[in-house]
């Protein structure tokens, strides 16, 4: 099974939220930069509004998949401290510093006329385009509880099983229509996979 493009991948997890349709406490957030198209799907069929979740994850400085943690928006930042302690403090601190810097790139960019993001008493619905570590996306449901969300969906069209069963632990709930062990790349999933650029991601949210 493949999705033709994200727009199409959208509309089938959508299908599978309909329990937050029409909810006024619910708020779609898209993972920069491939969740976003994905998420203006589903709160296109949601009827729920639409914003981003600019996450940077803290990797490993000789692994970088391996998170020690995550900053957020507003200062946020989570650390897995069983990893972060393997870590000399200026490893950590150059890390964070970089991420940091390229979440403000980001936030720059997104956030242009928008208000702070501030998820107090929402359910965030927190969307990407597939999850192969899923790395990223504890990340964002980590901030996403910084925030203060009283419930956190972790929503993806696809995903590898094993990250799934991980996430199952830190999200109030996980939505994956395609989970399988023979997972390979997100990519793999999708007929048409190109890279977005700022100016889509702009588009989309305006």
């Amino acid at each position: 099974m493949s999705f033709r493009n994200r727009l199409e991948a959208g509309e089938a997890l959508a299908d599978r939220l309909i329990a937050y349709a029409d909810r006024p406490d619910a708020i779609a957030l898209g993972l920069v930069r491939g969740g976003v198209p994905v998420a203006a799907e589903v709160a296109r069929h949601l009827h729920i509004p639409l914003d981003i979740l600019v996450v940077r994850k803290l990797g490993v400085p000789w692994s970088p998949e391996v998170a020690f943690g995550a900053v957020g928006p507003g200062g946020v930042q989570v650390l897995n401290d069983e990893i972060a302690e393997r870590l000399q403090p200026a490893e950590i601190d150059e890390v964070i510093r970089n991420e940091s810097a390229e979440l403000r790139r980001r936030e720059r960019i997104f956030r242009v006329g928008r208000p702070p993001l501030d998820l107090t008493g929402r359910i965030a619905l927190v969307i990407d385009d597939g999850l192969a570590t899923g790395a990223t996306a504890g990340a964002a449901v980590a901030v996403a509880r910084s925030l203060s969300a009283a419930r956190v969906v972790l929503a993806v069209p696809v995903a590898a099983e094993a990250a799934i069963s991980r996430l199952r632990h830190l999200a109030d709930e996980v939505v994956c229509p395609l989970a399988t062990s023979n997972f390979g790349a997100v990519s793999r999933f999708y007929d048409d996979f190109r890279q977005l650029a700022d100016a889509d991601v702009t588009r989309l949210l305006n």
